[in-house]
């Protein structure tokens, strides 16, 4: 049973980055970097937020919590650990309307993601997010077929 997920050091190094202001916390939608949006879409938890970022393929869309694997979004099934089931099913609807395409929701913790991108050029546990996936069909099937 997990009953800390940070270590005390993580605690204390992102109190630090707050009070050097390198830290800066951020509710609802902002523009981080230009063109690097965040928005919240909680359920999760209840500061949950994914960001959205220009790429040549359009815009993606990091999904981190908000969708662990894409047939959460795809087949509307939350991850069972979760504060709030509404605000978390109805977050995929944001999610979805951010994105340029249903590739282009990478999803926080889907396996499926390694294995459907390009890898980086001499870094071979590293993807490119910002490249088309290797088959464009493959998200498709990476959920058994289920579709918006």
């Amino acid at each position: 049973m997990v009953r800390k997920p940070f270590e005390p050091v993580n605690v204390h190094t992102a109190v630090q980055g707050l009070y050097e202001e390198r830290l800066v916390l951020h509710r609802g939608e902002a523009e981080i970097l230009p063109g690097v949006t965040v928005h919240q879409v909680p359920g999760h938890t209840p500061g949950t937020q994914v960001v959205r970022v220009p790429t040549a393929r359009g815009w993606v869309v990091l999904a981190s919590d908000a969708s662990h694997l894409w047939a959460n979004i795809r087949l509307r099934s939350p991850f069972p650990i979760l504060d709030q089931l509404t605000p978390m099913v109805e977050g995929y609807d944001t999610i979805e309307a951010l994105a340029d395409g249903d590739d282009h929701i990478i999803p926080g913790h889907d396996p499926q993601v390694a294995r459907l991108f390009p890898r980086l050029a001499g870094a071979p546990d590293w993807v490119c997010l910002h490249e088309p996936v290797l088959d464009g069909s493959a998200v498709t099937a990476a959920v058994g077929g289920a579709v918006r």
